[in-house]
């Protein structure tokens, strides 16, 4: 099978040509989207919730049945299920509170016959075979934010984390809890790190709690394109 890219697509370091229709799952507000945008693909999002600043064509609809009916019509699937239930960020007394989806994702991701990835936090590892860790040092970006990505084609990452500078801050707070914070002498948070953290400029805080810098799926992208065009 082989892919190509959109002719206005961005492509730097690729060697395909031609459209990849990408099914991007629980894709809260787009940071995943962008980067396999940036890698030529065209991006259509799925989520519960409304995400009026989703970049790209979405459906406000329940992942896992969108991905039951329509999933084999995608060439490339991507997914993000929730966190929470893994996240160490999650008091471990309320994680069964929260569904942990990995395995019913990878079974329906697995019927589609598609390549596919999954995304979680490194509280997920026990969930995902043979993850792959990414980091934003690895791409040139002031944030850590490691994150696993469990995949069905090879992905290796670009190279070994680099934590000799300190990432920025960015704030996932409520106006109300910066004004808290500043007024307690502590050190501040700001949207404003936002870009040179994240490579984001268009998300609201609770998008930045979500967010997977879009240049670890741009990677991903061109890993995949490379690979299946080889």
């Amino acid at each position: 099978m082989r892919f190509t890219f959109r002719p206005d697509a961005k492509r730097e370091g690729c060697n395909v040509q031609a459209l990849v229709r990408c099914l991007d799952l629980f894709c809260c507000e787009g940071g995943a989207g962008m980067g396999y945008h940036r890698a030529g693909m065209e991006v259509v999002g799925v989520d519960i919730a409304s995400q009026p600043r989703y970049p790209f064509t979405f459906a406000q609809a329940d992942a896992l049945e969108f991905l039951r009916e329509f999933g084999h019509e995608f060439d490339f699937i991507h997914a993000s299920p929730p966190c929470q239930g893994y996240s160490h960020l999650t008091p471990a007394a309320h994680r069964g509170d929260h569904a942990k989806l990995i395995p019913a994702v990878r079974e329906l991701l697995e019927a589609t016959g598609k390549p596919w990835v999954i995304e979680n936090v490194q509280g997920a590892r026990h969930e995902l075979r043979n993850p792959v860790m990414l980091c934003g040092s690895m791409f040139g970006l002031r944030t850590r934010r490691h994150r696993w990505f469990e995949c069905s084609f090879a992905l290796t990452a670009p190279g070994p984390c680099d934590h000799s500078e300190m990432p920025l801050l960015v704030t996932t707070a409520s106006k109300a809890s910066r004004a808290k914070r500043h007024a307690l002498g502590m050190k501040p948070k700001t949207v404003a790190n936002a870009p040179a953290a994240y490579g984001v400029d268009w998300m609201t805080c609770d998008g930045l709690k979500e967010c997977i810098p879009p240049a670890y799926t741009k990677w991903i992208g061109r890993e995949f394109l490379n690979t299946a065009n080889a």
